[in-house]
């Protein structure tokens, strides 16, 4: 049996493709390649067995275990790069990998970015995707705990791809995000929510007047993170791409 029909066999979709960045991966090494199409085969993800994950045309550094960016998640920043004003500062929590920030200052550099993670892993990839943003861009911690005190009240535009899985639906996740990435990138407890409603208590504090705090939802979700965000203060809106299969709701700060 051929590479691609291997990979086919164990369900790959893409297994053309997949075929042909397994064999860059390897380098020439047949050993390594037969490696690594016996991890992809039993279902390690693609994206952790080559180093990356492209995102927005971007090669993004993911290591074991952290989030791999998912596509839908470009809806978070075409409506960072579409409303944050020029020269604005936009700060990506829950950060993963950095792939959304990474994205969006490729296509505004003009912007001043920041981005924070709790998982130290996820941290030292950010730190590498992120360093032409200069030093101490990435901060390693819980929330806004690790923002610098000079972000608050002066955030433009405030991206959160936070866990938004609820915990009894973990284990209905596909086998390559359940097994594969750490619990606490997925898990947004009872109703997937939880992370959203800390965020959402101290957006306001960071936000600059007309500020905007983005965050991708499930869509059945909608109707409760529009509420989570009045209840904040903030003025919610909802948008959504069907091309991207993506649901995103925003909200504004007064002001």
């Amino acid at each position: 049996m051929d590479l691609v029909e291997r990979l086919r066999a164990a369900g790959c979709v893409y297994a053309e493709d997949e075929a042909v960045l397994l064999v860059e991966a390897a380098e020439g090494d047949g050993a390594e390649l037969e490696r690594l199409v016996r991890e992809r085969v039993a279902g390690r993800p693609l994206e952790h067995l080559l180093g990356w994950a492209e995102l927005d045309g971007l090669r993004v550094v993911v290591a074991d275990g952290v989030f791999v960016p998912r596509r839908r998640t470009l809806l978070l920043v075409e409506l960072a790069d579409r409303l944050a004003p020029e020269g604005g500062t936009v700060v990506d929590l829950c950060c993963g990998s950095g792939a959304l920030l990474a994205a969006l200052v490729s296509r505004r550099p003009d912007l001043d970015g920041h981005a924070a993670d709790l998982d130290p892993d996820a941290v030292a990839c950010a730190r590498v995707n992120l360093a032409h943003l200069g030093p101490d861009r990435v901060h390693e911690g819980d929330l806004f705990d690790v923002l610098p005190h000079h972000l608050r009240g002066r955030v433009d535009v405030l991206m959160v791809n936070a866990p938004y899985v609820p915990s009894d639906e973990i284990d209905q996740m596909p086998s390559e995000a359940r097994d594969h990435e750490r619990r606490l990138s997925l898990d947004g407890g009872g109703d997937g929510l939880d992370v959203h409603r800390r965020v959402a208590a101290d957006a306001t504090t960071w936000l600059a007047p007309g500020g905007l705090y983005v965050v991708e939802v499930a869509p059945m979700q909608v109707d409760a993170m529009t509420a989570v965000m009045a209840a904040a203060g903030l003025e919610p809106a909802v948008a959504e791409d069907p091309d991207l299969e993506a649901t995103a709701v925003i909200g504004r700060a007064r002001g």
